[in-house]
């Protein structure tokens, strides 16, 4: 019977077991046998994660629409829109509450009507309200405006919100972070620095983030695998991220994605998606344990597939999701916990329900110990 052998090198394995795999290797993998990467990448999330998968039951809220950016990829702001008041987020948070969610992610656009004083109040209102629940709120650019908006710095802005009870940070608002590709794609966004000396400056305040990737558009795969080790830098200094999330690219009712439609080409390709979450598995091997596989990009199916090619988590129940449906999604705003349960073990897992730290639940409530053993905090890598 014949047996084709294996064509990755056996140096280029040993420093990924050893989580120092190189840009070289990570372009050798990705020009290789795809099905070999995707069970280096698997054997690696074992050694990470164990056989378990994680999820949140959680719910999306949108303060607002309204945003002064002119982000050529979104399809969701408009300059007329609303602001949700405090009262009607405390009416959405309680709504997941009663539907058994620990998480709440508050987000929206930039606004000079959203300053840092409204950000403090909405935190403080809904940790006042329901203290169990995580909040997990803001991106790196709606801290960076809202500052600037209220006249501190952003170091001060992370203070107060830290003391306001906010959680973590959303990881958004990355993009790819590359200066060339975010003066075509988001030129009135935060530059590559300023996201990365946020991020940081979070960390070190004592708030943790998720690391996310928008790719799929304009960027080239160098530019993604760059942005990927700069993720793994950061978590070197700071052991601040929780997970990373790539996100593909949705081309529909955009600016950017009407170019690309009209060139011929429609996203990312379903190999592609597996790719980059495997070389991110691998690249980020030692530092950053959680990998996630976003089934509202990728659709159930595929995500579940994932859970084979280096992904340990499927993100989030979610509730709804407004700017990937305003961008041509199609995969839903909802996934339940039972049938987040069922893709897991169809896919020979174990299903854990986490809380936005990585922290096992227990009755409903976030627990007090780590979901993986052998790190230095719950869902953090190492900081070498």
């Amino acid at each position: 019977m014949y047996t084709k052998k294996p064509t990755i090198p056996e140096n280029v394995i040993e420093r990924a077991y050893k989580g120092k795999c190189t840009k070289e290797d990570a372009l050798l993998l990705l020009e290789g046998n795809p099905f070999e990467l995707f069970e280096l990448a698997n054997d690696l999330r074992a050694i990470a994660a164990g056989d378990t998968v994680s999820y949140v039951v959680n719910r999306n809220i949108y303060i607002t629409n309204k945003c002064v950016g002119n982000c050529g990829f979104c399809a969701y702001r408009t300059e007329k829109g609303y602001i949700l008041s405090i009262e009607e987020i405390l009416k959405k948070a309680g709504d997941a509450r009663k539907a058994g969610a620990v998480e709440v992610c508050v987000q929206g656009g930039y606004t000079p009507e959203a300053d840092m004083e409204f950000y403090l109040e909405v935190i403080e209102s809904l940790k006042a309200e329901y203290p169990d629940l995580c909040l997990h709120a803001l991106s790196p650019m709606e801290v960076n405006y809202a500052a600037e908006t209220s006249g501190m710095s952003v170091e001060e802005a992370l203070r107060r919100l830290k003391k306001s009870g906010l959680d973590s940070l959303t990881g958004t608002s990355a993009e790819i972070l590359s200066d060339r590709v975010r003066k075509i794609i988001c030129p009135s966004k935060i530059s590559t620095q300023q996201w990365i000396d946020t991020v940081t400056a979070a960390h070190k305040a004592g708030i943790s983030t998720n690391a996310t990737i928008m790719y799929g558009h304009v960027e080239t795969l160098k530019e993604r695998l760059d942005h990927v080790f700069t993720i793994r830098e950061i978590q070197k200094e700071t052991g601040g991220f929780t997970e990373l999330i790539p996100m593909s690219f949705l081309p529909y009712n955009n600016p950017v994605g009407e170019k690309m439609l009209a060139s011929g080409k429609f996203s990312s390709t379903g190999l592609e998606d597996l790719q980059l979450i495997a070389i991110s598995r691998v690249i980020l091997h030692t530092y950053v344990k959680n990998i996630q596989a976003t089934w509202v990009k990728l659709g159930k199916k595929l995500a579940q597939v994932a859970l084979q090619c280096g992904a340990n988590d499927l993100g989030g129940t979610l509730m709804e999701d407004q700017i990937s449906t305003a961008s041509g999604g199609s995969h839903g705003e909802y996934v339940s916990p039972a049938e987040f349960e069922w893709m897991i073990k169809g896919a020979g897992r174990v299903p854990v329900q986490r809380d936005t730290l990585y922290r096992k639940i227990e009755s409903g409530f976030p627990g007090q110990e780590g979901l993986f053993p052998g790190y230095a905090k719950a869902g953090m890598g190492s900081k070498e």
